[in-house]
């Protein structure tokens, strides 16, 4: 694998609490940081491309880019000329006035997924929620549902966020536990189950919202035609196709967008992650003019969505997606990473499941959880993260080279020796 050029600081100096070690750090987190996250034991300084330095100057070749915030890698020249070059005009007016880049962005956006129109926002979290208000408002005014009774139809194991109104919908009691009372309106059916949405679905639904692929849950691709069965069945119950496409799309999985892998076109599309560029959180809810036409002034808002820094970055995240360089290489790369994959079947890996670049990879539990194993894929120098159990995530930078892909692979042969 090759490793990143080391930078230096240029003027040769460092922030003296930068100069503490990574066990100093981790435990000065301790008493002031709320534990939401159990992160693995490095503590990162320093990215370039698909490499990342800790404190004390070891590397490790990411194999998780922010769970596809950073599909183009860290520090992408592109993204960070653009971000410069912003930083150095506009970064915010909030959306009570007018900027001279969002426009821009919207419209480039909306032409690259053939959608109409565009509702900027910044986490995917918000992007799930406002997709869900679009839908329940679209549901009144268009498909006549009465006031409070509109119904939205979800999949089990599913993962769209954690705020109050998602985990009232989310199968993982992890992240419902303690949460509750939770929203109303929400039926939960299997994933990939067909029949058990046909009955789920009638005259109060407003819309279908999935993954094309489950992240979280591992990696889960459904059958060939599900999507596709999906937008048939909405179609003739008359009722929306929300696709979730915060971790799946843009780029990752050899597509623009995951639902491309079947002749599908959704009514609304949720983005971030990669969106931002790994430089500011975007997300954005894309959809149909009838569908997104349904939000006047005042029913909803941000005041960070669509502002000028974040406009700029989109853009150029949109500008690298055109050329069509990182679907190409997601693809092709896609490819040596399953074949890398099939090869540990039977040697610590019962199964896996990959579609582009990425994969979720089912360890044999006799040989440790998810998080042992990234543990010592850690220590070998790669970075990755586990879902559930003894399943762990694979989800590179798409600008990974076959050489790091291969690498990466042989630790986690090693890992699992």
């Amino acid at each position: 694998m090759t490793a990143p050029v080391r930078t230096e600081d240029p003027q040769g100096a460092r922030d003296p609490r930068q100069t503490r070690g990574s066990q100093e750090l981790i435990r000065a987190e301790e008493p002031v940081l709320a534990h939401n996250y159990h992160p693995l034991p490095v503590v990162v300084a320093r990215a370039e491309g698909t490499w990342v330095e800790d404190v004390e100057g070891r590397r490790y070749l990411d194999m998780l880019a922010g769970y596809s915030a950073l599909n183009f890698g860290h520090r992408h020249p592109a993204l960070i000329e653009a971000a410069h070059k912003q930083l150095d005009r506009l970064t915010l007016t909030s959306r009570a006035f007018h900027n001279d880049r969002l426009a821009e962005f919207a419209e480039r956006l909306a032409a690259l997924t053939g959608m109409d129109m565009v509702l900027p926002m910044n986490t995917g979290a918000e992007a799930v929620e406002s997709g869900v208000k679009v839908a329940r408002k679209w549901a009144y005014d268009v498909k006549g549902v009465p006031a409070d009774r509109a119904t939205i139809v979800v999949a089990a194991d599913n993962f769209h966020g954690r705020t109050t109104t998602i985990v009232s919908f989310s199968t993982d009691e992890t992240a419902r536990a303690g949460f509750g009372p939770f929203t109303p309106g929400f039926r939960v059916v299997p994933y990939n189950d067909l029949a058990a949405m046909e009955e789920a679905v009638d005259e109060t639904t407003a819309a279908v919202l999935i993954e094309p692929i489950q992240g979280e849950a591992g990696v889960i691709i459904p059958d060939a035609g599900y999507l596709a069965g999906v937008r048939e069945l909405t179609h003739r119950k008359g009722c929306l196709f929300i696709a979730d496409e915060i971790q799946s799309g843009l780029g990752r999985t050899g597509r623009t967008l995951a639902v491309e892998h079947e002749p599908v076109v959704p009514d609304v599309l949720l983005l971030g992650k990669a969106l931002g560029g790994g430089i500011v959180p975007v997300s954005a809810v894309v959809g149909r003019r009838e569908v997104l036409g349904v939000l006047h002034p005042g029913e909803h808002g941000s005041t960070f969505g669509g502002n000028p820094l974040a406009a700029a970055v989109g853009t150029a995240v949109v500008e690298l997606l055109e050329t069509g360089e990182f679907q190409r290489r997601a693809a092709e790369l896609g490819e040596i990473l399953r074949d890398g994959l099939a090869g540990l079947v039977g040697k610590g890996v019962v199964g896996f499941r990959s579609r582009g670049l990425w994969a979720g990879v089912d360890i044999d539990p006799a040989l440790g959880t998810g998080r042992e194993i990234s543990e010592r894929l850690m220590r070998q120098g790669v970075l990755a993260k586990d879902t559930h159990g003894s399943t762990i995530r694979l989800a590179p930078p798409l600008t990974i080279t076959a050489e790091e892909l291969t690498g990466a692979v042989g630790a986690l042969e090693k890992a699992l020796g």
